[in-house]
């Protein structure tokens, strides 16, 4: 039996490769903030399949919290075998809009948590000859769309690092590069993406399933859907200044503007084919 360490274990991408390890027989860790929310999700889990989950509550933006559980992925009793860097979230404004305090606590779990865990995982994976390590990364490391940005820009540089380093061990390091996806994400962030069009979407199994099977083929970049593998490549080769424009803060702005123009559209479609809506008292 195989064992995976899942972090942001509660919702979107991460409650799906809970859901998908499970499935496939994987024992499961899960890590999350929310311990409530952690073990609801593991009864469902056991009752849907017969698999063994632990459940480990931390705050990865909390350096003694983090600490465990790269203690708990160094364990030679009950190994890891598969380690998932879900753990993440967006925050709502500009970068000079937000307190700097928020910012390093959304780095600190974006970034410092994947590089500790990483470390812990590899090394002790190393020594045992096999294993493997996806990191959740976005293709919104090839803009320049602030901060969170340039979280992902690292994690996906560090991650083929580590991939190149652990080459020949019998570990592997696979970046999963996904586009916009229908997760809680952004209703969390409290971040409108109305103004999309709803055809760019991925559904979270599919990203997960990609995500998997990439790794398991020992792939160091997952980007799910032809689509989005273009529009990556496009973007990382696609000049500097050009992607400051696309993706700066006039992109956010011009979003915004879209999202309350289709808002109003909508209120308007709804007044016009629902007049048994209006007051006759």
């Amino acid at each position: 039996m195989t064992r995976a360490l899942v972090t942001g274990s509660t919702s979107g991408l991460g409650l799906e490769f809970a859901w998908q390890l499970a499935g496939t027989g994987h024992d499961l860790v899960l890590v999350s903030r929310d311990e409530a929310r952690m073990r609801a999700v593991a009864a469902q889990i056991t009752d849907a399949h017969d698999v063994q989950i632990e459940v480990l509550p931390a705050d990865l933006s909390d350096r003694a919290r983090l600490e465990k559980v790269a203690l708990r992925l160094t364990d030679p009793v009950a190994p890891i075998d598969l380690l998932v860097n879900n753990a993440g979230y967006g925050l709502r404004g500009g970068f000079l809009e937000v307190g700097i305090q928020d910012h390093e606590k959304q780095m600190d779990t974006l970034m410092r948590a994947v590089l500790v865990l990483s470390h812990a995982a590899a090394r002790t994976m190393v020594q045992r000859r096999r294993g493997a390590i996806i990191n959740v990364s976005s293709l919104a490391g090839y803009t320049a769309a602030g901060p969170y940005a340039a979280s992902k820009s690292w994690v996906t540089v560090f991650t083929e690092s580590l991939a190149v380093e652990l080459k020949g061990t019998g570990v592997t390091a696979t970046a999963l590069l996904p586009g916009f996806v229908q997760t809680e994400f952004h209703e969390r962030a409290a971040i409108s993406m109305d103004g999309l069009p709803r055809v760019g979407w991925l559904k979270a199994p599919f990203v997960v399933e990609q995500g998997l099977k990439d790794a398991a083929k020992g792939q160091v970049l997952s980007i799910p859907s032809i689509t989005y593998r273009t529009a990556g490549e496009v973007s990382r080769i696609a000049p500097r200044r050009l992607m400051r424009l696309l993706t700066g803060p006039a992109w956010s702005a011009r979003l915004g503007r879209r999202a309350l123009r289709r808002s109003r559209r909508r209120a308007s479609a709804r007044d016009l084919h629902a007049p048994w809506q209006c007051d006759d008292s």
